[in-house]
């Protein structure tokens, strides 16, 4: 049996075409959080070119490292000056997101062969990851699906930093237009769907109101403190909640 289609029982799954069409679908429902992002690709290029690298290291940050939180908090501390063991400190707190990804995926990612989990796990991003929640509730996650949504985010990821490389050198004070919004905007997009009870939303709200408090006191990692703040104030939440009767089997 093929794994690519290990988690979809439709006969058509199984050939050729049915991996096509899963294949265009994750293309396709990928594009609306590729839109997202444009204008944080585009920061991101002109952003590496402003720290001081050159066209090629700015488009292979861009192309090798493929994470746009990590790439613009990397940049604006190498601008300001920061060493290299706070930058690693930094990134590796901000990106721990992915360790939840994995694990959610995992049930699904271990019955794959090699190939396609190189690819997986390079390609998962926060876009990537919202859009799969779902289907793995459902039990329709494939492999083609997955890698037509993510190679179609990469290469517009790539695509759209290298427009901003060319910007860097062709528009003056780029900074200005504050295309740094769009990092809000993105996570809005994926973060409401997934809020589906009232701890989730209680700790959501708390991260946002702890991370405003913190940024306005000029604390370092408001936001890493300000995400950890909402994922204990949200289990706490959940504990406090009464617990729904048990159905009698």
């Amino acid at each position: 049996m093929n794994n690519i289609s290990s988690h979809n029982n439709h006969p058509s799954a199984y050939s050729l075409k049915g991996q096509r069409a899963q294949l265009i679908k994750g293309a396709i429902d990928i594009i609306p959080l590729c839109l997202a992002v444009l204008p944080w690709g585009i920061l991101a290029g002109s952003m590496a070119i402003q720290s001081g690298l050159d066209v090629w290291q700015s488009l292979g940050m861009s192309a090798i490292i493929f994470a746009g939180a990590a790439q613009l908090v990397t940049l604006s501390m190498l601008i300001s000056g920061a060493n290299v063991f706070s930058i690693i400190i930094t990134i590796f707190f901000l990106t721990s997101q992915h360790f939840i990804y994995g694990l959610t995926l995992r049930e699904f990612v271990t019955q794959l062969k090699l190939k396609y989990r190189l690819p997986i796990g390079f390609l998962l991003t926060d876009e990537l990851f919202a859009l799969s929640v779902p289907k793995v509730r459902e039990q329709a996650l494939t492999v083609s699906y997955l890698i037509g949504a993510g190679l179609t985010f990469y290469l517009f990821w790539v695509l759209v930093s290298g427009v901003g490389i060319w910007l860097a050198a062709s528009v003056p004070d780029l900074a200005k237009y504050h295309l740094d919004f769009s990092i809000i905007a993105t996570f809005i997009t994926i973060v409401v769907p997934m809020i589906k009870n009232l701890s989730t939303l209680a700790g959501g709200l708390f991260s946002l109101l702890l991370s405003a408090v913190l940024t306005l006191a000029q604390v370092e990692g408001a936001i890493v403190i300000a995400g950890i703040g909402g994922m204990a104030f949200a289990v706490t939440v959940a504990h406090w909640l009464p617990k729904p009767a048990e159905e009698s089997v």
